[in-house]
């Protein structure tokens, strides 16, 4: 899959578990920047991301992850797997 379709449907995700439909996700979107994006609702999102994409993401992932474009980039590397 290609980085710009995943990071659509990342943003797709971001946007139905922070039900927010405004929000415009892009590689550099960070939780710094989107005020509904909070530890509780970081959970809601790996999980999310989690199911969809049939993966697991692992403690160390999940720590290094500084932004969405991260989290594309480990989703792109587990899928091609």
């Amino acid at each position: 899959m290609a980085f710009n379709q995943t990071l659509s449907e990342v943003g797709e995700i971001f946007r139905d578990v922070l039900e927010n439909d405004k929000l415009d996700i892009t590689a550099a979107s960070s939780a710094k920047e989107i005020e509904e994006w909070d530890s509780l609702s970081h959970i809601h999102l790996v999980v999310a991301m989690e199911k969809k994409y049939k993966i697991k993401f692992t403690t160390g992932e999940m720590k290094n992850m500084k932004n969405v474009g991260d989290l594309v980039t480990i989703i792109e590397t587990k899928l091609a797997s």
